[in-house]
């Protein structure tokens, strides 16, 4: 059963690849700054945000394939229940890291998979990581590590790479911190081929 990531995210489509779920991609092209200041306006949470987010993406990309399991997905931090959005500048990326710098912060990933247009199933998964202390010198090094693009796509840290170095602790699931929560994705599409 082939299933239709509705995300650009190349760290998605590889954990899907590594547990030989076989996937297509389908960017949805959402304004997902348009949908999260809506949301936030709202009073949301950043629980919230990320659900409503995977949910949208996952519903508009089903719309446009019919009787196909589309999973749509994303990733947001929570520093003290503010929403932390991805950089727009390698001086906001500084600043970001700055403040998730020697603190706790959590890092939601929700999926949502959907048919015909509608949501089928859903998940939202909470991590806990706390950076360590790191002095200004060492954060701008790191950034120096990092190309642009990169920064920009995926956000501040990559736990699958030279991220993993900033944290003192991390609890949760490192795929679902990566992006995607497999396990629950895996029992939820065995369970559907069952029915």
């Amino acid at each position: 059963m082939k299933i239709i990531l509705a995300s650009k995210s190349g760290v998605r489509k590889k954990i899907l690849d590594d547990h030989n779920i076989d996937c297509e991609v389908q960017i949805s092209n959402v304004d997902e700054d348009e949908i999260k200041v809506s949301l936030l306006n709202e009073g949301a949470d950043p629980y919230t945000v990320s659900k409503n987010l995977a949910e949208i993406k996952s519903i508009k990309v089903s719309c446009k394939n019919p009787d196909r399991l589309v999973l749509g997905a994303d990733s947001v931090i929570s520093l003290n229940g503010e929403l932390i959005n991805k950089p727009k500048s390698r001086e906001e990326a500084l600043d970001i890291l700055k403040r998730l710098n020697n603190s706790k912060h959590y890092l939601i990933s929700s999926v949502c998979i959907s048919k015909n247009g509608a949501m089928i199933w859903n998940h939202t998964d909470s991590s806990e990581l706390k950076m360590k202390n790191h002095t200004e010198k060492d954060l701008l090094k790191y950034l120096e590590e990092i190309k642009t693009e990169t920064l920009l796509a995926y956000g501040v840290y990559q736990v699958e790479a030279q991220g993993l170095k900033l944290f003192e602790q991390i609890k949760g699931d490192k795929n679902s911190i990566m992006g995607l929560p497999i396990k629950d994705i895996i029992n939820y599409i065995r369970e559907y081929k069952n029915d």
